[in-house]
């Protein structure tokens, strides 16, 4: 009988553990967006129900079950919740020796509602004028600002830093456009997979 309390007691921890890691990961995502002042109560209750529950395993169900139904819901609304494992660091100016740092050229091209981006080894007058066609070609006008940048992935991290052809005010301009969690997140979701 000891053997069963203890698998017991055994499954009540992990799945404990694994509602408070669906609980971080979702609390994390949420910190960076716009929205998370309007479940940050939800959340914070959540929270408490769980520290209250270690050994009710009728309120762990309904506390997972709630936390799964609110990022389906947050999914179905267009949110990528594996991009609150991602973080963005929008600093400094670099010259061609970044790429013995491991650094990559990349253009970003940002409209009022989409961006638009090209890595490549050629300059970036070239990248820009890749991009550019590609973009008149695909009819997109609405661009707000371009950007001449230098980027390296570090684990979860995008490190961005301007180059030689950014100006320090449009860097500036990225540097503020960055700080508004939605542009952060939409430019770490475009970017995840530029590696």
């Amino acid at each position: 009988m000891a053997g069963f309390a203890k698998r017991i007691s055994a499954s009540l921890a992990e799945r404990m553990a694994s509602t408070w890691v669906l609980l971080s990961d979702t609390t994390n995502f949420l910190s960076r967006t716009s929205v998370f002042a309007h479940y940050e109560s939800q959340l914070r209750e959540l929270r408490a129900r769980l520290g209250s529950s270690k050994e009710n395993i009728d309120e762990l169900r309904a506390i997972r079950k709630e936390l799964t139904e609110l990022r389906t819901a947050l999914r179905m609304q267009g949110y990528d919740l594996s991009l609150g494992k991602l973080d963005l660091s929008v600093k400094g100016f670099r010259n061609d020796a970044a790429i013995a740092e491991g650094f990559k050229r990349i253009v970003i091209f940002i409209g009022k509602k989409n961006l638009w981006f090209i890595t490549g080894e050629d300059n970036h007058r070239v990248l820009h004028d890749y991009l550019e066609a590609e973009c008149y070609k695909r009819g997109i006008a609405d661009i707000l600002h371009k950007h001449y940048l230098w980027y390296r992935w570090n684990n979860g991290l995008l490190m961005i830093s301007g180059a030689d052809s950014e100006s320090a005010e449009d860097f500036q301009v990225l540097q503020e456009w960055g700080e508004e969690p939605d542009h952060r997140l939409s430019l770490l979701g475009k970017l995840r997979r530029a590696r």
